[in-house]
């Protein structure tokens, strides 16, 4: 995060000089203060207190409710390298809405468990921005209708939405009518543009070619890619880049959101995770953090989708210097190295048996690399390794459906 909205004060220029304020980025103070259930309870060891017993928000609270964003930032610096293989292999590989937008869609994802929802999990920020990327990547794609299992807190469970469904509680006009997705296609609608999306004076053909260009440039250089290290705080230079290599690797996660009683984590490691769970967000064997977001709020007796969700290994691979990325070395190196563990957010490790629907297993996919620099690749089917983690609590079994 940048100092901006890590200091708790900021130094303003007033009218008799200059004058220290408390910083509105830093924190936002609850006025009035929630009560729950408008809160969901915390993980871990503090299971049953509700959010609504800090005052105001906090980052990555102490056990005094202070944040921590020195913390933050070695957790974000953690799973750099895993949000920048997600956000390519995202766009580049999921071309349909459904699966696209949220972690519940299980009509057959092939394979393919990412979504911007899995991502939106993890860190709450740049999910318009990479919307907008992939809209205009995908200019003929549609909104399906959908059931909503979960509901929302205006809208009913089991419900079906769809482009037109109100967008509650944002107000178009002062008459009380809703935005709809129909109506906010565009970030034109609002007057706002990103710097990658140049949308006026070109034709749909050729703001799409332009935007898979500026993607391949920021996500798919061809040559070596900088990563920061969580251990040091100098660049870690890998001569190969993530997202160019010919084989891709992935950890798929899936569990049924009926046994989420708080928000957790889910941490891959690759080589054995270190003694003391308080290092585990940023741990130099750590892969990437999957983020598990609490939804029983909104549960409802309805029958409720299982949750997916996708962890990158190839940046991983590399660093640890296996650019050899062929199923014969691959597979048994991950049979014997890759590892997980579940934690609450106040840093407590969780047993595995609390969560008994989470199924693991890992797939790989051939990519044919780019032809031209606005083109992606091609990639080939998924193929799934189930004895990389079966008979390992969480591992998937021989009988376990995982498309």
């Amino acid at each position: 995060m940048p100092p901006e909205v890590s200091q708790p004060t900021i130094f303003i220029n007033a009218p008799n000089g200059t004058s220290e304020v408390r910083n509105p980025l830093y924190t936002y103070a609850f006025h009035p203060l929630p009560s729950s259930p408008d809160f969901p309870p915390l993980g871990g060891s503090n299971y049953g207190t509700s959010i609504n017993a800090f005052r105001n928000t906090v980052r990555y609270p102490d056990a005094n409710g202070q944040s921590q964003p020195d913390l933050v930032n070695k957790q974000l610096q953690a799973n750099a390298a895993s949000f920048h293989t997600l956000t390519y292999q995202l766009i580049t590989q999921q071309p349909d809405y459904a699966p696209f937008s949220n972690v519940g869609y299980s009509d057959s994802r092939g394979g393919r468990y990412n979504s911007i929802e899995n991502m939106h999990n993890g860190i709450h920020i740049n999910v318009d921005r990479l919307f907008a990327l992939w809209q205009a990547v995908y200019p003929e794609a549609n909104f399906p209708p959908q059931v909503n299992d979960a509901g929302t807190y205006t809208n009913d469970p089991g419900k079906s939405e769809d482009s037109n469904t109100p967008l509650t509680p944002f107000h178009s006009d002062d008459s009380g009518s809703f935005w709809t997705s129909s109506q906010v296609w565009s970030t034109k609608t609002f007057g706002y543009a990103y710097p990658e999306i140049i949308d006026w004076g070109v034709n749909r053909s050729r703001l799409t070619s332009n935007v898979k260009a500026r993607i391949n440039a920021l996500y798919n250089p061809t040559g070596s890619t900088s990563q920061r290290s969580a251990s040091t705080d100098g660049p870690r230079t890998l001569t190969l880049t993530p997202n160019a290599m010919s084989v891709q690797w992935f950890v798929n996660i899936r569990l049924d959101k009926s046994d989420i009683a708080s928000p957790f984590f889910v941490h891959f490691f690759l080589g054995s995770p270190p003694v003391d769970p308080a290092s585990w967000s940023f741990d130099p064997s750590l892969i990437g953090s999957h983020s598990v977001i609490d939804t029983s709020l909104l549960r409802s007796t309805n029958s409720m989708p299982p949750m997916y969700g996708q962890i990158p290994l190839n940046h991983a691979l590399l660093d640890a210097g296996h650019a050899d990325l062929a199923p014969e070395k691959i597979v048994p190196l991950l049979t014997s190295g890759l590892n997980w563990r579940l934690q609450g957010t106040d840093d407590s490790p969780l047993n595995l048996s609390t969560v008994p629907s989470l199924k693991i297993h890992v797939v790989a996919q051939v990519v044919k690399p780019r032809a031209a620099e606005d083109e992606f690749p091609e990639y080939g089917q998924l193929v799934v390794y189930k004895e990389i983690t079966q008979g390992k609590d969480g591992g998937v079994g021989s009988d376990d459906d995982v498309d």
